[in-house]
């Protein structure tokens, strides 16, 4: 499985932004809630619509957004 299998945009579903196939599920929503420390059970629960092959679809869509982009940051000052 690739994340290519999972994920899609399409501009008449939810602005075009990056969603798991056959849902109104925003990855951006799978990742918030991953980085806030929500369980895959978790989210799963809240989104049954979902499968764990979804999840991991979504993380690997984020892996790969940032080996095309650069987030510039400030480090903090030791």
């Amino acid at each position: 499985m690739t994340w290519k299998d999972r994920i899609s945009t399409d501009p008449n579903i939810c602005h075009g932004k990056a969603c798991v196939k056959g849902t109104r599920v925003m990855v951006s929503v799978v990742l918030d809630n991953l980085a806030a420390g929500v369980s895959e059970e978790e989210i799963l629960k809240s989104y049954p619509s979902l499968k764990a092959e979804d999840i991991r679809a979504a993380m690997a869509y984020a892996a790969e957004l940032t080996r095309e982009r650069i987030v510039p940051f400030e480090s903090a000052s030791v």
